[in-house]
């Protein structure tokens, strides 16, 4: 397993050791002693998959006061993922992170609490993974708008599919109270 921290500290690129051969592949998801090793909590308790067609757009969400860690992947398909800091007083405020997950390369990405998260299918279709340290909390669910010209993330697509409630979503500049607070 090869783990690489990316331009934003603590969201991580997780490249799991595949063993393949003529009768098809093994990869190991997730071990929670290994993965404390690279700073991944040891405690997951909701894991989620979700199915969405080519040009999907989905995020970018969090949680404020039961914030989720989140472990993804993508199982069938490919999407950009992106991570973006929302935590006031981070050096990385409003920063984004974005990579390429698909079921081909086995990329598993870690998005720490703090960080609004969210996706875009670039596949006819992509199933979605993903293991969290927190409940789903409605009352606690927030989000940023997708398009967000402050944050500037290049989807990859022109005109995403986005649900009617990520079509209302605010701008992060708009968010001061709804935002959590960086501890270095």
């Amino acid at each position: 397993m090869k783990v690489k921290e990316l331009e934003i500290p603590g969201i991580l690129l997780i490249e799991p050791t595949v063993h393949s051969d003529e009768r098809g592949f093994f990869i190991e998801t997730y071990h929670a002693g290994r993965y404390a090793d690279f700073g991944i909590p040891d405690k997951f308790v909701q894991d989620n998959h979700s199915r969405s067609l080519k040009g999907t757009l989905r995020g970018l969400h969090y949680q404020l006061s039961s914030p989720q860690g989140k472990l993804v992947r993508v199982t069938s398909g490919e999407v950009f993922d992106v991570a973006v800091d929302i935590r006031k007083g981070s050096p990385y405020f409003g920063k984004w992170v974005g990579v390429i997950l698909s079921a081909e390369n086995k990329h598993q990405l870690y998005i720490p609490e703090g960080f609004a998260h969210g996706f875009c299918v670039t596949s006819d279709s992509a199933e979605f993974q993903y293991k969290c340290t927190d409940y789903y909390a409605p009352a606690e669910e927030r989000g940023i708008i997708w398009s967000d010209p402050d944050i500037g993330i290049d989807w990859t697509v022109e005109k995403p599919l986005v649900s009617e409630k990520d079509g209302r979503l605010k701008r992060l500049s708009d968010m001061a109270d709804d935002l959590p607070v960086y501890k270095g």
